[in-house]
């Protein structure tokens, strides 16, 4: 048998059934530094961070700044501008990784797999035609080429473009 080592991996599942009484995204946009908090970009209504835990290289979100679980209560300015930044996320994740298509979603309610049921925020994926080898299929482990520190300097590179 082979064994992977994924530390990160121990610290999602230790972590997964705690309940800390907080909210992560709350918590990140509150922090005063947002390398350590992985918030690649700020806007007004809305910020984009990396996913802790991602799928793919450069797996980020767009959050709202406001707490809301449901996309009926975001007002239609910040809606706008979460499609707005997704635009330009896109476009900096083109420019650093050349993906071959994305995956963008909301999962809204536990039911409905989101892990933060309580504040809303959108998944940016970038995608590769065979990112999803026998790893992820068979033995339930994702290889990430890269890790966060280099992902999150080369998107602010990008999205402050």
């Amino acid at each position: 048998m082979d064994y992977l080592w994924t530390p990160w991996r121990y610290r999602y599942v230790a972590g997964a059934s705690k309940d800390t009484g907080g909210c992560i995204f709350c918590e990140a946009q509150a922090r005063n530094d947002d390398a350590a908090a992985l918030i690649v970009h700020r806007a007004r209504l809305n910020y984009i961070i990396l996913n802790r835990f991602p799928y793919t290289t450069g797996h980020s979100m767009i959050v709202p700044y406001a707490h809301q679980a449901e996309l009926r209560d975001c007002s239609a300015e910040t809606l706008a501008e979460m499609m707005q930044l997704a635009q330009k996320l896109q476009a900096a994740l083109e420019a650093a990784y050349q993906p071959q298509g994305f995956n963008l979603g909301m999962n809204l309610g536990r039911c409905a797999g989101a892990g933060v049921k309580n504040h809303l925020h959108l998944h940016v994926l970038p995608r590769w035609n065979g990112d999803t080898s026998f790893m992820s299929t068979i033995a339930e482990t994702r290889l990430e080429p890269e890790d966060l520190a280099t992902t999150y300097e080369k998107l602010r590179r990008e999205l402050g473009r």
